[in-house]
């Protein structure tokens, strides 16, 4: 499991609601409910990934060939 530092915990919020946000194993979860319940955000490699839920989904199903223009 990643652990965020609480230095860096304590100054990441939610992009959705402003919320702080706390460490649930491999996730950062809103303190603050949004839609009826909490956001979770992953971590991987130790990075959080805040972004809303609706630009995941867009940046995941974009394919790394998308990202990698040829030089």
């Amino acid at each position: 499991m990643p652990s965020i530092s609480p230095e860096l915990l304590s100054a990441l919020r939610c992009p959705v609601t402003g919320s702080p946000l706390v460490q649930d194993v491999d996730f950062l979860v809103t303190t603050e409910s949004h839609d009826g319940g909490a956001l979770r955000y992953s971590i991987e490699d130790g990075i959080p990934l805040l972004l809303p839920p609706e630009l995941l989904q867009a940046a995941t199903s974009a394919g790394s060939d998308q990202h990698d223009a040829p030089a």
